[in-house]
């Protein structure tokens, strides 16, 4: 119920939950059913408490403020017992990789582990819940992620250009940098499930005064469909490009991210807080300096990754 209330739809909170909407309803549905009444109005734009719901939810929060604090405890001394644990989450980022290699280097005895989930906000959730220590996250311009009351924030790039993604016979790609008006007549990919990223498009597609043709989809499945000219889709300046793609900056860097590193103020139980994030940044580097499209771009830019070069 928490968790249908916080995000404001079932299917959000279902992903945040890690289960299927189907099971989140079905179990929805029971509560209704032993409670006797409706604890959510279900509208086109999501799900909102009725007032039962309020009533319900004033007494169900405390409980699981209890609960989560149970198994925080709990956990703790099974860190205690079993030796030291890491985990870590983030969305989907080439950094992962050299994240994960440089924090093993530091912390050989520790078991380090890894979540990764296009929701930001899911993975936000996580470590305010003790889930995860850390989690490196994107915030689309435009469109503020919900940061739990409490969480630390270790900021990696204030602003960084998201590009495009096209297929290398493209008559776009025969310039450096492309506008967003070259790209009317195209189909765009879009994955609604990633927090902000159909609010941060529709705003720079009115902003250039277009109105593309969009399928939804994942950013994965996106890559064949680029290849094969089906699409185009905005990608990471570190995304790596396949054969038969071309990844081109656009105009004006109108569509942009914010990357964050989020704990708890009481700190990771195998590293600082600190240590965690200068591995992060370093892994970043790493990446950014190693993709051509946007290293050219950072040649022609000031910012805080080529001043730390």
């Amino acid at each position: 119920m928490c968790a249908i209330a916080d995000t404001g739809s079932v299917r959000k909170a279902a992903r945040q939950l890690g289960m299927t909407q189907p099971s989140l309803t079905t179990q929805l549905r029971r509560i209704e059913k032993a409670l006797g009444g409706q604890l959510f109005f279900r509208e086109p734009s999501g799900s909102r408490p009725t007032p039962l719901g309020h009533s319900v939810l004033c007494r169900a929060r405390p409980i699981v403020a209890e609960m989560r604090a149970l198994v925080e405890e709990i956990a703790s001394a099974s860190v205690r017992e079993e030796g030291a644990r890491l985990h870590i989450g983030s969305t989907n980022s080439p950094a992962v990789a050299g994240w994960l290699r440089r924090l093993r280097v530091r912390l050989p005895e520790t078991d380090t582990t890894i979540r990764t989930d296009v929701s930001a906000n899911a993975l936000l959730h996580m470590v305010a819940m003790g889930q995860l220590d850390a989690a490196f996250v994107h915030e689309v311009e435009g469109a503020p992620l919900r940061v739990p009351e409490g969480l630390v924030e270790h900021e990696l790039l204030a602003r960084e250009p998201q590009f495009i993604a096209l297929a290398d016979t493209h008559p776009a790609t025969a310039r450096s940098v492309v506008r967003v008006a070259d790209l009317a007549d195209d189909q765009w990919m879009v994955d609604p499930t990633v927090d902000g990223e159909w609010a941060g498009l529709r705003r720079i597609w009115a902003a250039a005064g277009i109105n593309p043709r969009v399928v939804h989809g994942d950013y994965l499945t996106a890559v064949d469909l680029v290849t094969a000219g089906e699409v185009v889709t905005p990608c990471q300046p570190t995304a790596r490009s396949r054969p038969g793609m071309a990844i081109r900056p656009l105009h004006g860097d109108p569509l942009a991210v914010r990357l964050f590193m989020a704990c708890r103020p009481d700190g990771a139980p195998a590293a600082a807080a600190d240590d965690l994030f200068a591995d992060l940044t370093a892994s970043y580097m790493e990446i950014a300096w190693a993709s051509e499209a946007y290293r050219d771009w950072l040649v022609r830019h000031d910012g805080p990754l080529r001043a730390g070069r």
